[in-house]
């Protein structure tokens, strides 16, 4: 089983990915990751913390001469703005943090909760989701994001969304990360005056994965259901307050016919992962009964506003226990940009831990005389 977990905290030392089950004979490229980790501190609207870290990962463990071995990998990205002990406790905790809860919880300061539960520990979920587009690449599996709506403003979208070539140059030019720089404007100015009224803007992300295969995920255990255990990652990415497969909650205000989409066959694609079975609409987004269908898989994720507010909201001073405005710590006005690449990091482990579930993990060559094994006999079927 492919899986990983992370440590360290925000202000701490250095952060921490240690990645178990990942094959052997991947040759890897640190390239690609630093320059996942240089757009997640990217997108207009970050604040000051970006210009302090320069994000690099350190392949740590689990390779020899460039290629994985099949034992686990660690990864690590060191923190520049180490400072975490001589950072004193907050004396009132901040609304849409978890400082009040996780202070109660532990029975401990408000700074054990802040430096763990913080968005920089997504540093090095950003790094193990880049390693696994790495392994997907293998499968000509590719995943990427990007900004869906921002501030309650929708963004136009071209109409072929899954040339991912083209379209990850549209995104690249943007400073938003959307698929239409010529909006960047509008979005620059409600930025830079939601910062100065002291307010934060959040936003929808959305992450398409084109050419996996059909089969990842499976109907039989409600926990192995590749929709539940994306939802899971998605959800589980800081700030990140709901999640959609496909057409998502629009299903539950539209008639069945409008909603399932029909199944044709072209012979034309039997090559191809979806093997010649060809949808007019994608409204599933690519799983049906937690298993991929050959589409497209559509994940959309809303992020909320930034909790810290220049402009404080109302609190209690823990101490006194009387009203005072919370405590503010250094934060952006938008990173919606960054959740893009956040969500869509976890989005490709979850595919590359369903690939290694379906394929078997101990070697990439294994795994893929696996899949041209079973691309046959589907074709087959």
């Amino acid at each position: 089983m492919l899986r990983y977990w992370t440590a360290g905290e925000s202000h701490g030392k250095t952060l921490l990915a240690m990645i178990d089950g990942f094959p052997a004979g991947l040759t890897i490229d640190e390239e690609p990751i630093n320059r996942e980790l240089a757009r997640r501190q990217g997108g207009y609207g970050r604040g000051g913390r970006q210009r302090i870290e320069t994000d690099k990962v350190e392949v740590m463990t689990g390779v020899w001469k460039g290629m994985t071995l099949g034992s686990p990998i660690a990864l690590q990205v060191i923190n520049r703005d180490y400072k975490l002990e001589r950072l004193e406790d907050l004396p009132r905790p901040r609304p849409g943090h978890g400082d009040l809860t996780g202070a109660i919880k532990f029975l401990g300061p408000i700074r054990a909760i802040l430096e763990r539960a913080s968005a920089r520990e997504t540093a090095v979920r950003v790094a193990a989701g880049a390693l696994a587009k790495q392994l997907l690449a293998e499968f000509d599996i590719q995943v990427y994001g990007f900004v869906d709506e921002l501030g309650g403003i929708a963004i136009e979208r071209p109409e072929n969304v899954d040339d991912v070539e083209a379209m990850v140059a549209k995104r690249d030019e943007s400073i938003i990360y959307s698929l239409n720089p010529g909006q960047d404007p509008e979005f620059k100015e409600l930025i830079d005056k939601t910062g100065k009224a002291g307010d934060t803007l959040g936003g929808i992300v959305e992450v398409r994965v084109v050419g996996a295969p059909f089969g990842l995920g499976t109907h039989a255990q409600w926990e192995r259901k590749l929709d539940g255990k994306l939802a899971q990652a998605v959800m589980a990415v800081q700030a990140i307050k709901g999640v959609e497969i496909g057409m998502g909650f629009q299903t539950a205000r539209l008639p069945g016919s409008q909603v399932h989409d029909p199944i044709h066959y072209d012979a034309s694609e039997q090559d191809s992962v979806n093997l010649g079975y060809t949808r007019p609409s994608n409204n599933a987004g690519g799983l049906e009964a937690g298993m991929t269908n050959g589409q497209t898989i559509v994940v959309r994720a809303a992020k909320k506003p930034i909790s810290t507010l220049r402009k404080p909201l109302e609190s209690v001073n823990l101490e006194t226990k009387e009203a005072d405005a919370a405590s503010y710590e250094r934060s952006d006005v938008c990173a919606v940009s960054a959740a893009s690449v956040i969500v869509e990091s976890v989005v490709a482990f979850e595919i590359a831990v369903a690939l290694v579930d379906k394929f078997g993990g101990d070697s990439l060559e294994e795994m893929k005389a696996r899949y041209q094994l079973f691309m046959d006999m589907a074709r087959k079927r």
